[in-house]
């Protein structure tokens, strides 16, 4: 593993990490009327508390954009699911809640689970799959359930909506990963101008845009440990699909490597679900009568 791919990725995750806490500080303060309206991002873009975490963010984006450009995508997706340890450490400092059991039990499946599946897995760069028909199968069905999952979420709002939104988010990121890669490898082939015949950085901006209004959504509607742990959990899984079905990655594929990857996997999932939980992240509700002026924040 290069060490060049693990700076990358660990400091994307960071900076995403701690963008998505200042973000949910401030989306949880906008007017539930705004709900998976472009307005909402209208009003947010006023707060300073949210625009310093998208500023984060898209810092953590170009990193990551970096990492996927250098590694392979099914070894950079696992490192980026470590935001969730940075907007913990946040969420924390804010909080002064303590790590205790839960939140050591979460860190150590966490970085296990990541050191088991990259370890076993031994993810290799190989030839992209030419076959048209596998791209679009992939990625057709991945934006199919981003877009059953929102549908449901408009309807149930308050209850399971911030968890489906959060969930559809991830398919997506997921997705668009996979494009940044994708848009790497046509930069470096033939630069801007080979960049830009392709329709996948079009792509990009375009799952994006949409990811960024269902997290702000899902953010707006509960507090961050309804919304981020499927968010987190699901991106690294939706990546190393696309990475191994039509990117070309390669993984081991004997038994024992196949149950350590799952093991793995599992230990993530979990690690990211208790650390999602921890009472560190911000859990009160917002008193929709206290927030009118919300741009003050």
């Amino acid at each position: 593993m290069s060490v060049l791919v693990l700076l990358l990725a660990v400091s994307a995750a960071c900076c995403v990490g701690f963008g998505f806490v200042l973000q949910q500080n401030a989306a949880q303060q906008a007017p539930l009327s705004d709900f998976l309206s472009f307005r909402l991002l209208l009003d947010l873009v006023r707060v300073p508390r949210w625009l310093g975490g998208i500023a984060l963010m898209v810092a953590g984006m170009g990193l990551g954009a970096v990492a996927l450009g250098t590694g392979e995508i099914s070894l950079v997706e696992p490192l980026l699911a470590t935001n969730l340890l940075f907007a913990l450490a946040l969420s924390r400092h804010q909080n002064k809640q303590s790590l205790g059991r839960q939140g050591w039990a979460g860190l150590a499946l966490l970085a296990g689970g990541v050191s088991a599946f990259i370890l076993a897995g031994r993810p290799q760069a190989g030839s992209a799959v030419t076959d048209p028909l596998r791209h679009w199968l992939i990625i057709g069905v991945m934006l199919g359930v981003a877009l059953a999952l929102t549908a449901y979420a408009k309807r149930s709002r308050l209850s399971r909506g911030p968890l489906l939104l959060a969930t559809a988010a991830g398919l997506l990121y997921g997705v668009q990963d996979a494009l940044t890669r994708v848009s790497g490898t046509r930069f470096a082939a033939g630069g801007f101008a080979e960049l830009f015949t392709g329709w996948q950085p079009y792509g990009v901006l375009a799952l994006g845009v949409t990811g960024l209004l269902l997290v702000q959504s899902a953010f707006e509607t509960a507090p961050l440990r309804m919304s981020l742990p499927a968010l987190t959990a699901v991106q690294p899984l939706a990546g190393i699909l696309c990475g191994v079905g039509f990117l070309g990655d390669r993984l081991r594929t004997d038994t024992g490597a196949l149950a350590w990857q799952a093991a793995g996997l599992a230990g993530i999932v979990t690690g990211i679900v208790l650390l999602g939980l921890h009472p560190a992240m911000p859990c009160r509700p917002v008193e929709r009568d206290q927030v009118r002026d919300f741009q003050r924040n």
